[in-house]
């Protein structure tokens, strides 16, 4: 079954992946140890902000990833198509899954759990759940 949140143990592998520690990654997300320590022992359930900020650290580590290509070129979207979404709007289609309200498979996801679901399983986030599990 694939993981449509991110779960205890892929938290974990994020913050190895990132090289810190547990008191290192309460500073970057802004929380306590106690929270990063509730969020690997699967205490507490990962909210969506820092599972999202997460995928951005680890996005913009420096040479853990190549550069990544726009959603718009990967899924080639037309132009009428990339005009009313967020991710070309906001030229932020090699981060599109930052992005809520985007409209990939023609249809805008009103959360995001949702969104987590096509995104897990979609080119352009592949890279990075990838890099996590090498």
């Amino acid at each position: 079954m694939m993981v449509m949140t991110m779960d205890a143990v892929e938290f974990s592998l994020f913050r190895k992946k990132l090289q810190k520690t547990q008191k290192e990654m309460a500073q970057l997300l802004g929380t306590s140890l106690k929270a990063i320590h509730s969020y690997e022992q699967a205490w507490r359930t990962i909210p969506p902000h820092v599972e999202r900020q997460l995928f951005y650290l680890l996005l913009h580590k420096r040479d853990l990833l190549p550069k990544p290509k726009n959603c718009w070129t990967i899924k080639k979207c037309p132009p009428s198509k990339r005009k009313t979404c967020p991710a070309w709007e906001f030229q932020s289609g090699h981060m599109c899954w930052f992005t809520c309200g985007t409209h990939c498979q023609n249809e805008v996801q009103e959360n995001w759990r949702d969104k987590m679901q096509l995104c897990r399983a979609c080119e352009v986030l592949q890279p990075i759940l990838n890099a996590v599990k090498e």
